[in-house]
């Protein structure tokens, strides 16, 4: 699906470029520049696209490079349609430059505003009741922080003394910790951020996509074992198809990422599997990175399952293009199917992309109450 989807943007950032071609073609700067001539024009505009999709590569990266490109691209095929009707309606031909400045302004604004709510992590809560005897349980989710995306390891411990003052009785990670270009300094120091965590009962953390590396130990100088170390260092317990009893009174299962099955030989285990020794009088939470495994997750009995991987979408109208096409059973918020409970999370940070139009950067409040 992401080659299929990389490969749409791919085509797109080309008729992307197409069309503003075209479009700032129709500029006079740019016909008295040419003197008239037609392929010098067009020459002049694909340099000023490629100056100016430069830059922006050399600021901000490749792909969001590519989100501004395909936003203005958007917002002026909005206002080229706008324009148009009104010249229609009142029967006199619009400059058609109105068209572009009116693009490019709500192109800013709307971006800024996406990478305002990317780099502004906000706290979301949830109340889950069961009743079973549980009792009362503070779990403080988060997921995706992509260390080095939109905050380094030592801006990470930042977050890490918010979620603090929530006075958490645990806390859990759903993958993604560390991204593919997350250098070692700040995979130690993110890690060293969870340390000076002070819970009830511990920090759990199951595996994501990214986690592990999909080029190699030598790409960003660690592998999933160095991380899983430094992580233990610091008292995170790394959960891989295993389950921890605690307190006697609430399981948390730690699930291997769906990835794990798409290498050579991989595998991870089956729900059933994984609690099929439980005592299913207790409260049993599953961390499981992508919400893509609801059916069996309810066969088996589990109350409550966190993920992550989605982003919420991360733009707009992803979201909604996700829910139609996606394999993942949720891509944002709250659910409850039958007896388990389902919450995925936007994340606390993003991947390659800065710009968040669909959804908010959060860390996830969930209190239990139960008997």
């Amino acid at each position: 699906m992401w080659q299929m989807i990389m490969a749409l943007l791919f085509l797109a950032e080309i008729a992307g470029f197409a069309y503003l071609a075209s479009r700032i073609y129709r500029f006079g700067f740019v016909k008295r520049i040419s003197n008239g001539n037609k392929k010098t024009g067009i020459a002049v505009c694909l340099a000023i696209l490629l100056l100016l999709f430069s830059g922006a590569w050399l600021f901000m990266g490749y792909m969001n490079a590519v989100i501004c490109i395909l936003h203005v691209v958007a917002f002026y095929l909005i206002f080229d349609g706008i324009f148009w009707l009104a010249g229609k309606m009142k029967k006199k031909k619009i400059k058609p430059y109105y068209a572009g400045i009116a693009a490019v302004f709500f192109s800013v604004c709307y971006l800024t505003a996406g990478w305002y709510l990317a780099h502004d992590v906000q706290q979301t809560s949830y109340t889950v009741e069961t009743e079973k005897a549980a009792g009362s349980l503070r779990i403080l989710l988060f997921s995706d922080s992509h260390i080095g995306t939109t905050f380094d390891g030592e801006g990470f411990l930042t977050y890490v003394n918010e979620m603090q003052e929530n006075h958490p009785d645990v806390v859990v990670i759903t993958g993604d910790f560390v991204d593919d270009d997350t250098s070692k300094e700040d995979m130690v120091a993110a890690c060293s951020a969870l340390g000076t965590l002070k819970t009830t009962y511990g920090v759990y953390y199951a595996f994501g996509n990214h986690d592990k590396g999909y080029y190699g130990a030598a790409y960003r100088g660690y592998d999933g074992d160095d991380l899983i170390a430094e992580l233990e260092k610091n008292q995170v317990i790394v959960l891989q198809d295993e389950s921890r009893l605690i307190d006697d009174r609430f399981y948390i299962i730690g699930r291997q990422d769906l990835s794990e099955e798409a290498g050579p030989g991989g595998e991870r285990a089956a729900m059933d599997k994984l609690t099929g020794q439980l005592d299913m009088d207790k409260f049993i939470i599953v961390l499981d990175h992508q919400p893509c495994d609801y059916e069996n997750q309810i066969k088996a009995g589990v109350d409550l399952v966190l993920s992550g991987h989605t982003h919420g979408g991360q733009l707009f109208p992803l979201g909604f293009i996700s829910r139609l096409v996606s394999e993942n059973e949720k891509i944002y918020g709250y659910e409850k199917r039958e007896n388990t409970n389902f919450i995925v999370t936007s994340g606390i940070s993003d991947w390659a992309i800065r710009f968040k139009t669909g959804c908010k950067s959060e860390y996830v409040v969930i209190d239990i109450k139960g008997n």
